[in-house]
């Protein structure tokens, strides 16, 4: 059965069936939204191969097509176009039908508070690699989007991330229980939210987090390029 092919066709069919949405219209967004996914995808596909090779995890192809791209199953790659179209799409749904950005008091406290425990967590750990480059990353990653947007869209991504974990909470329940993918404990610090590696959770923030700030900048630019005057 090739039940990741099945969860990644489950995660993208609805988010772009909804991108034609009057409200919304997501679909308007793919400029910036798609660069935006080609950055996250080559990022996380060379970690995810690294890793993989390493034994930090790896695959059973029971539930697989079989196809592989490198040391990757096809599924996987699709992984890191599918999620981030998703939860980009739960993003914008919730900035069109949530006009008051309600964790915005709290974004920054938020945000330093990850900023000073992740890494302290990541040093001790040092050699659980899944623990210590995700946190590690997760912690520098915010500083990045602090250093070029400050806390303009944290809140926002917030509420967003707290609402992506419905889908994470499923998608990875399944991938991760069957199991379709498995991790070495050796690597992680073997806390599991049921079958789900606590890192998992991290990671999808470090995940969406990068694509939101790719695409927020990118939809700055071009608002800059549209409606900048022409100098004569």
């Amino acid at each position: 059965m090739y039940i990741y092919l099945y969860l990644n066709i489950f995660t993208i069919l609805f988010p772009l069936l909804l991108s034609f949405d009057r409200k919304v219209s997501f679909y308007r967004n793919w400029p910036a939204l798609l660069p935006a996914i080609v950055v996250n995808g080559l990022f996380f596909i060379v970690w995810d191969s690294l890793f993989t090779e390493k034994g930090v995890w790896g695959f059973n192809d029971e539930w697989l097509t079989g196809i592989y791209i490198a040391n990757l199953p096809l599924e996987e790659v699709l992984f890191f176009i599918t999620v981030p179209y998703a939860c980009v799409f739960i993003y914008d749904v919730l900035n069109a039908y949530i006009t008051k950005d309600l964790l915005q008091p709290y974004a920054k406290s938020i945000a330093f508070m990850l900023i000073m425990v992740l890494p302290v967590i990541a040093v001790f750990n040092m050699e659980r690699w899944y623990t210590s480059v995700t946190f590690m990353l997760l912690a520098i990653l915010h500083l990045v989007h602090l250093r070029f947007f400050d806390t303009r869209y944290l809140g926002r991504f917030y509420l967003a991330y707290l609402v992506h974990l419905v889908p994470f909470l499923l998608v990875n329940g399944v991938l991760t229980y069957l199991p379709v993918v498995w991790y070495n404990n050796d690597y992680n610090l073997g806390l599991r939210i049921v079958s789900i590696p606590i890192e998992d959770s991290m990671y999808s923030m470090l995940m969406l987090l990068l694509t939101i700030s790719v695409y927020e900048g990118l939809r700055q630019r071009f608002s800059i390029k549209q409606y900048q005057p022409t100098v004569v």
